[in-house]
């Protein structure tokens, strides 16, 4: 197994081949699963019975579509993960790496807890959306602190 050491050099190494930056990356990656949050939050309404006429598929294969978004979305995240954690670490700066830090830290624990309440039938109807919703804004919050930032206060580009 790597040192921590050289577990992030081999990470840097490995984003800066495709970005300018280890940070661009964490942007961009943070970009791509939030896109995929609105794909979840569009196909999780339509099989709630919401937007039929915006999206007119069946449930089955709009059910497929938001586990898949949801899987690939998560994997998205984990190298912005590695990322936050093992390279920035807990930070408060600022108040808006606060927010960020903080949000940061409850991200994975709002996940897991989503992804058992859906599999549970033990819950209200109305758990699963409001749960799903819950994560839908942690996620914002983590990317409007994070990657719009960059956009806006560093640099737009790879």
């Amino acid at each position: 197994m790597l040192p921590l050491a050289d577990a992030s050099e081999t990470y840097t190494d490995i984003v800066t081949a495709v970005f300018s930056s280890t940070i661009a990356a964490k942007a961009w990656l943070a970009t791509v699963a939030i896109a995929l949050v609105v794909v979840q939050l569009l196909t999780a309404s339509r099989m709630w019975g919401r937007l039929q006429r915006l999206i007119p598929f069946q449930v089955p294969g709009v059910a497929r579509v938001h586990r898949w978004s949801g899987r690939v979305a998560f994997l998205f995240t984990l190298p912005v993960f590695f990322h936050c954690v093992f390279i920035l670490g807990f930070q408060t700066p600022d108040a808006r790496v606060t927010a960020h830090a903080v949000a940061g830290s409850f991200v994975y624990g709002v996940f897991a807890a989503k992804v058992l309440i859906v599999r549970s039938r033990r819950y209200p109807h109305w758990v699963p959306p409001v749960m799903g919703g819950t994560l839908a804004v942690v996620l914002t919050a983590l990317w409007l602190t994070s990657s719009f930032w960059y956009f806006t206060n560093v640099r737009f580009g790879f």
